[in-house]
């Protein structure tokens, strides 16, 4: 029962800041890369940040220098810092990461259901 959850979305003014959750519970045997992706209705999903199980880290040209992406091995959540958030940065954004079970040991490509960003200009 595996599952990724997100959260921290909102409504910000252009400029504005908000701190992004994905939290992996059910029996986990090991996460490894994890990754937040972001999507418009009527367009075609983008990666928007990557961090691997070593701790390598990499962003899409749109978001660096703005976002980072962080993880916490001992709780099994990714974060995204989001900073000078602008109005292109409006998308429904996705936790994705790859979890081997901790019941079936089965490696399985997981995702989240979807926190909302807004920026209003």
């Amino acid at each position: 029962q595996v599952q990724l959850v997100e959260s921290g979305g909102g409504l910000v003014q252009a400029g504005g800041s908000l701190r992004l959750s994905c939290a992996a519970s059910g029996r986990i045997f090991s996460v490894n890369d994890m990754k937040w992706y972001r999507q418009v209705p009527g367009k075609q999903r983008e990666l928007v940040a990557g961090i691997m199980r070593g701790g390598s880290t990499n962003y899409a040209r749109s978001v660096k220098g703005r976002f980072t992406i962080s993880r916490d091995n001992a709780k099994n959540t990714m974060y995204l810092q989001m900073n000078s958030l602008k109005p292109e940065d409006t998308a429904v954004y996705y936790c994705n990461a790859v979890i081997v079970d901790g019941v079936s040991y089965r490696t399985g490509d997981y995702w989240g259901q979807g926190t909302q960003v807004t920026v209003s200009s």
